[in-house]
């Protein structure tokens, strides 16, 4: 053991939190969490202890050791699953031994939401929290998360209610009037908020709902509310994981290094990430993601179809900046203290020529895929790069006339940030994408006539069997059916379509 181990063992805090162990290149291995770092991390170099292969392969690689102290066990439980998806460790992955991995699924827009476990995530519109590879801890921390904020488990709860559950408090009573669908949307939001790492401001917030509900006499409202903060606060005596085996944003090694790099005063408490896909040209759609204190903030997300046409990743990535920076959609969503675009000098030249365009001084940066480097723009003065604390780092950095691109190890906490970021970006945009192409292909060219809705279009396969067989029939026939103004309509794009398949 090294002396800068050693040293780091001694000042382990006694609080819950989450650890990272790091090999000798300054690559993070493995993330774990505690109840108490002090005790759980100084157990990996007890000689007594009788450890797997597996671990004691670890313990070999351990050359440093970094730590974030969070507030309770289940702060911990939470933010350890999202470091795991920012960085991959290999010993995770390999200390797993092929356990599958728990989603928590909210699926919030349904008309009788519900909170579930799964093993497999699916892209059903309902919101997935996780992986965890700890199921019983997970289901422990939502169990205590229930009384809380009440929810069902079934579709039979959320319709018609459990009398027990609803009078033990753990289910919202819907049918029976006791809780409506906003109200109860509005705690599974509450709830979601929490899963994201979001403690601090959630207590804030009810404890400003319980002074103004006071202040307007409604007491009991208030009583409720001041119970709810009572068991926020008490989480932090609740035993989830113990060391059998939210988050302070200055204490996040990626976010601190990327102020550090670009000259940004505060480390990035929201980043914009930004990505297109297409298939040859065709159903271009642009995302946005987004992620908050290095978290991802989901509900925060928005896709775009593209207007533009063709197949310029330049002119799209112009295009969905500029409908971002929209004084709408600026009013309605604020805006961010970084946009990450996912591209080379290209895309990100595109970006900022939209930016500049909105008089916008945020700054922008982009990430090449192939080499994994930060793009920079000299002529950008919203952005810049620190040459100093970038050597300091060990970043090599290339320059040509217009930009900086700065190659960084691949185990850099900054890389590994904004790769979470992008591959978010880029999974969002793929996803749409998909979508828009599945259901490009399940339409016909009666969908694009107006005055065809959907009774019209079942009313006329129906009689002539398909969307191609309309085009065959005559004007006599479609006006004994549907009439003569839709049949005038109907015509003229029955000539357009029928000149296009020649």
């Amino acid at each position: 053991m090294n002396t800068r181990l050693q040293t780091k063992l001694k000042e382990l805090p006694n609080t819950p939190g989450v650890y990272f162990h790091k090999d000798k290149s300054g690559e993070v291995i493995y993330v774990g969490k505690a109840a108490v770092l002090k005790n759980r991390v100084r157990q990996y170099f007890q000689k007594s202890r009788n450890r797997d292969p597996k671990t004691e392969a670890l313990v070999a690689e351990i050359e440093d050791i970094e730590w974030i102290e969070v507030e309770t066990e289940i702060d911990a439980l939470f933010l350890e699953a999202e470091m795991v998806r920012r960085y991959m460790p290999r010993y995770n992955i390999l200390l797993r031994d092929d356990k599958s991995l728990l989603y928590v699924r909210i699926d919030i827009k349904s008309e009788h939401p519900t909170v579930t476990f799964t093993r497999r995530p699916l892209d059903d519109k309902a919101e997935y929290f996780g992986p965890y590879i700890q199921g019983y801890a997970v289901r422990k921390a939502l169990r205590l998360l229930r009384r809380i904020f009440p929810y069902a488990v079934t579709r039979e709860q959320a319709t018609m209610g459990s009398k027990l559950y609803e009078q033990i408090g753990l289910d919202p009573g819907l049918n029976s009037g006791k809780t409506s669908i906003d109200e109860y949307r509005k705690n599974l939001k509450n709830l979601m908020s929490y899963l994201r790492g979001n403690r601090s401001a959630l207590m804030r917030e009810v404890e400003k709902e319980m002074r103004l509900a006071a202040e307007n006499h409604e007491f009991e409202k208030a009583a409720a509310l001041r119970n709810k903060l009572s068991e926020l606060k008490s989480l932090k005596k609740q035993v989830i994981f113990s060391d059998r085996e939210f988050m302070d944003i200055s204490k996040d090694k990626g976010l601190q290094g990327l102020a550090e790099l670009l000259n940004i005063e505060l480390p990035p408490k929201r980043i914009e990430g930004y990505d297109i896909s297409h298939m040859s040209g065709t159903d271009n759609v642009a995302s946005m993601v987004v992620f908050e204190n290095g978290i991802p903030a989901k509900s925060s997300y928005r896709k775009f179809k593209m207007r533009k046409l063709g197949n310029d990743d330049f002119a799209h990535m112009n295009e969905v900046i500029t409908r971002r920076l929209g004084k709408q959609n600026v009013s309605s969503w604020g805006l961010p203290s970084l946009f990450l675009i996912d591209g080379g000098k290209g895309q990100l030249g595109a970006a900022i020529k939209a930016r500049n365009n909105a008089e916008c001084d945020k700054p922008m940066i982009g990430i090449a895929k192939r080499e994994e480097e930060i793009v920079i723009s000299k002529k950008d003065p919203n952005t810049s790069l620190n040459v100093k604390n970038a050597t300091q780092m060990q970043f090599v950095i290339t320059e040509t006339k217009d930009f900086y691109l700065v190659r960084m190890p691949l185990s850099s906490d900054i890389v590994k940030l904004l790769q979470r970021v992008r591959d978010e970006s880029h999974r969002f945009a793929v996803t749409y994408h998909s979508t828009l192409k599945r259901n490009r292909q399940t339409t016909s060219w009666l969908d694009e006539v107006p005055g065809i809705g959907p009774a019209t279009k079942k009313k006329l396969i129906k009689e002539f069997g398909s969307s191609k067989a309309v085009l065959q029939a005559r004007k006599s026939e479609l006006e004994n059916l549907i009439g003569e103004s839709k049949t005038a309509i109907l015509k003229t794009y029955i000539r357009a379509e029928k000149k296009s398949d020649k």
